[in-house]
């Protein structure tokens, strides 16, 4: 029974976060990064305060996996263009300067923390790989506006 419990439970978190949290999101890698970024690094564990107060922290945490997993799975998947079609609308999300937010994640990999924890080797290094190019894409786009704002 408690088995049980536990998973409906889990279940009963995973609903909600993705209902509640990642569905006001603007795709799926400003999923994955939210998700990510919930994750003490420290120890692996995911924790949410808001969830925390309706379910434990071991149930917490494993929706959060679950829904870490999840995203992460569908990014692996798509094309190179969706993927950075995904990275451009996360960056614009920020707020931040393209320029500089792209300068930085080329600079520091910030894109690694992204990736959970239970993954295989090769698939993160193909992830890793189609962030980096994904990168590229938008910084040559980026350099080849610029160019053209200047040519006029």
């Amino acid at each position: 029974m408690g088995y049980m419990a536990k998973n409906v439970d889990i279940e009963r978190a995973t609903s909600d976060l993705r209902n509640r949290t990642l569905s006001g999101l603007p795709g799926d890698f400003s999923r994955l990064v939210y998700l990510a970024s919930s994750r003490d690094y420290n120890t692996g564990r995911y924790y949410h305060d808001g969830l925390a107060f309706h379910f434990t922290e071991m149930v917490v945490s494993k929706a959060f996996a679950e829904c870490h997993r999840e995203v992460f799975e569908r990014l692996l998947h798509v094309s190179l263009e969706e993927l950075t079609e995904e990275l451009r609308n996360y960056i614009a999300s920020t707020q931040e300067i393209p320029e500089d937010f792209l300068r930085n994640w080329q600079r520091l990999e910030t894109y690694r923390i992204t990736i959970p924890s239970e993954y295989e080797e090769m698939e993160a290094r193909f992830f890793l790989s189609n962030v980096k190019m994904a990168l590229a894409v938008l910084e040559a786009r980026q350099e080849s506006a610029s160019h053209r704002e200047q040519s006029a």
